[in-house]
């Protein structure tokens, strides 16, 4: 937080098409900005957040204000290509550019993670393995992931929430490597480049229970193309228990029969890295106070 300012001002950085952002509406009630916004209102309660459409022809900030006016940029997940060449990839990697060379510390998750490989000069691809939908098992933090901030409180290896069908495939240079898995390799990163600094995870530390089954339902053909599945009713009776799990979290019947623990059913465990990142900006300002 800048040391003239107490009220942190927080910057959601959009990058879905209006057409996604009107599918995830219409499946779960709100786009993955609004999801950021619904979060930080809880996690950062009066701070002053603020939302960009980085991929949009007509994106803008509020008026007067640059990447540097914000104490943080948190990127939302996206169905954007990364690899694809089309101008809205080019504007979402030119806005994570501005970031970084405004040297606004930044946070992203899935697409937002990728975005900010690409423009510090790594590589993005299709998954090599599988989608990973639903939930990323049994994540591993490396070595220097388990001393890194990004990850504290969270155990030796854990579950969260995951949907995607693009990976990591070469982080820039520079950057650490700070959780995998066995189905992807780049569970999380630290990112510096220019400026600016950026810690990113692939999985949704920020979506609930509801969202996730939301994205199944969405991504079904998808899933039952990459043999996932059998067919739609498979995904539907899948995302079912996993909106009974939402509604019902204590419920051991269900978490037992999902396989999950409390990194993903309990809300505070599940935001671990998205509290981590507030608290490292709110270290930051008070060392900037003295």
């Amino acid at each position: 937080m800048a040391p003239d300012r107490q009220t942190p001002r927080l910057l959601v950085a959009e990058s879905e098409t209006p057409e996604a952002r009107d599918e995830r509406r219409a499946s779960v009630g709100r786009s993955s900005g609004e999801t950021y916004l619904d979060v930080l209102s809880r996690l950062a309660p009066g701070a002053v957040c603020d939302r960009v459409f980085p991929s949009d022809a007509d994106a803008a900030l509020p008026a007067g204000t640059s990447p540097a006016d914000y104490d943080a940029v948190l990127f939302s997940g996206s169905p954007l290509h990364l690899y694809d060449e089309t101008p809205e990839t080019r504007r979402a990697i030119a806005f994570m550019r501005a970031v970084f060379d405004a040297g606004t510390p930044s946070f992203g998750s899935c697409a937002g993670l990728q975005v900010a490989t690409v423009a510090a000069g790594g590589s993005v691809r299709p998954n090599v393995r599988r989608p990973e939908a639903a939930f990323a098992r049994r994540i591993t933090p490396t070595e220097a992931g388990r001393a890194h901030p990004l990850l504290a409180g969270r155990p030796a290896a854990f579950d969260a929430p995951s949907i995607h069908t693009d990976e990591v495939e070469a982080l820039p240079p520079g950057a650490v490597l700070l959780a995998e898995n066995g189905l992807t390799t780049v569970q999380a990163a630290e990112i510096r480049f220019g400026r600016g600094t950026f810690w990113g995870v692939q999985y949704h530390p920020e979506i609930g229970l509801d969202e996730v089954a939301g994205a199944l339902r969405r991504q079904a053909d998808g899933l039952v193309e990459a043999g996932l599945a059998r067919d739609r009713a498979d995904i539907e009776g899948y995302a079912g228990q996993i909106d009974a799990l939402h509604r019902e979290p204590e419920r051991p019947d269900l978490a037992w029969r999902l396989g999950l623990d409390e990194q993903v059913t309990d809300e505070r465990r599940r935001l671990t890295e998205l509290r981590n990142f507030l608290e490292s900006l709110r270290r930051v300002a008070i060392r900037n106070l003295h």
